[in-house]
């Protein structure tokens, strides 16, 4: 039987975000398992669509961190980066002898956990 970790972690989530999920995924992989400042400057200088939407969502868990815990920056290290499929909504555009061709706008919900960077080295251990 798994036992629930004992991490305490620090949340923060941008729900129904305007951004395809695969596309997320890429700026997501970038910052997972970073330390917060380390992240944040990588996602500062990235040129794709989801880079600041990442960007709040990771200084609203900091701030969580923060005001929660009294964690300073410098301690805490990503520890789930997630980008999971939202509602897409479905358009159409109309085309030529009568035609229409369907436009999907996908959206997307962002979720971001951090952690202790002492604790997460610990649970890695053993």
């Amino acid at each position: 039987m798994k036992t629930k970790s004992a991490i305490k972690t620090y949340r923060a989530s941008h729900r129904y975000a305007r951004v395809t999920a695969r596309k997320a995924r890429y700026v997501m992989d970038m910052v997972r398992h970073k330390p917060v400042e380390r992240a944040l400057e990588s996602l500062r200088f990235t040129s794709r669509r989801a880079a600041p939407m990442i960007s709040k969502v990771i200084q609203s868990a900091l701030q969580n961190a923060i005001q929660e815990g009294g964690k300073q920056p410098e301690d805490l290290v990503i520890k789930v980066a997630q980008a999971d499929e939202g509602p897409t909504m479905k358009r159409w555009q109309p085309r030529a002898r009568g035609m229409a061709y369907p436009i999907f706008k996908r959206s997307s919900h962002l979720k971001i956990e951090l952690a202790d960077r002492a604790d997460v080295a610990a649970e890695k251990k053993g």
